[in-house]
């Protein structure tokens, strides 16, 4: 519970603080597109950053592994959605595009885990 709690305070912050790379640092640097895709990715970072302390919270009422694995699911998305956007926005390198599924994948998981826990323990 403390650790998603953590871990949601630590990718807010990053979340604030790329975002703001990405307005004042890249503007001029990168394609509209590549700009687009940068803000994206800050942006799923930050409904996922709420959805580990929406997981946190959940755990002081129950502490069960399917929300320990929404917490996780929710966190790996992180890395691989918005890490490979973040990467392919200034770069291009269509490798790192081809890891952004996998991360929404893991949200989606993560996402029917704490559905399912809610519905089961809640």
């Amino acid at each position: 519970m403390k650790l998603f709690l953590l871990l949601g305070v630590l990718n807010g912050l990053l979340a604030v603080a790329l975002g703001a790379f990405g307005a004042h640092g890249l503007e001029g640097k990168v394609s509209a597109k590549g700009l687009s895709q940068w803000e994206k990715a800050v942006d799923y970072q930050m409904f996922h950053t709420m959805a580990l302390f929406v997981t946190a919270l959940l755990m002081m009422k129950t502490q069960t592994g399917l929300m320990t694995g929404a917490g996780w699911f929710f966190l790996v998305g992180i890395i691989l959605f918005s890490g490979s956007l973040y990467i392919y926005a200034p770069t291009g390198i269509k490798t790192f595009a081809m890891i952004t599924p996998v991360g929404g994948l893991a949200f989606l998981i993560g996402w029917i885990l704490l559905g399912y826990a809610v519905v089961k323990h809640i």
